[in-house]
């Protein structure tokens, strides 16, 4: 991969509270050579269903046709609001990849306990029509990927290319720090 090929992470930031109303979202551009090339900031509802739109308004909003992928750091942000990849790959035309870093059995028993009625079947629904995790083994350590928009070894391949070091891609890393910067400078911490 060139060194200055781009990719935009996305995460995010909140107190963790059911009660937050608000998460911060950070994009972050990032080259493959780890040089940061742009910041963005975008909000999100907790325990809403507007994270794909705030992921898509994000992307608008930083306007970069020279980003190549997009990571985001999980599926479900904000107390479970869900975000479609395939949504996003729609409006960004170019590969969606979703990483987490834990192993688990899925979000269904958990979305299950803190909704109930059509909130729990929109969310159910949206959840279960995402791509499967895959797991890929990056720098000695365990991640688990999504990917809309490019084939599983493509995705392989781009996990380890932006993770020259530890577990987290650098994009992803890059939009950890900002958004919990970001978020504490919103709310005051």
């Amino acid at each position: 991969m060139k060194p200055g090929t781009r990719a935009l992470g996305v995460a995010e930031s909140y107190d963790g509270s059911r009660d937050a109303e608000e998460s911060t979202l950070a994009g972050a551009v990032v080259r493959a050579d780890r040089a940061v090339d742009g910041v963005r900031f975008e909000r999100c509802t907790v325990g809403g269903t507007d994270a794909t739109e705030s992921v898509r308004s994000l992307t608008d909003r930083l306007a970069r046709e020279d980003v190549r992928y997009v990571f985001l750091a999980g599926i479900a942000l904000s107390w479970y609001n869900v975000v479609d990849l395939y949504g996003v790959h729609d409006a960004v035309d170019r590969p969606v990849l979703s990483v987490t870093f834990e192993e688990s059995d899925g979000l269904e028993a958990a979305i299950a306990q803190a909704f109930e009625g059509d909130a729990l079947e929109r969310r159910l629904e949206l959840y279960r029509a995402q791509p499967p995790r895959r797991r890929v083994e990056v720098n000695d350590q365990e991640v688990f990927v999504r990917c809309v928009g490019a084939g599983e070894e493509t995705a392989e391949r781009l996990v380890r290319e932006f993770t020259p070091a530890g577990g987290r891609p650098e994009p992803l890393r890059v939009a950890r720090q900002v958004a919990r910067a970001g978020h504490a400078y919103r709310f005051g911490e």
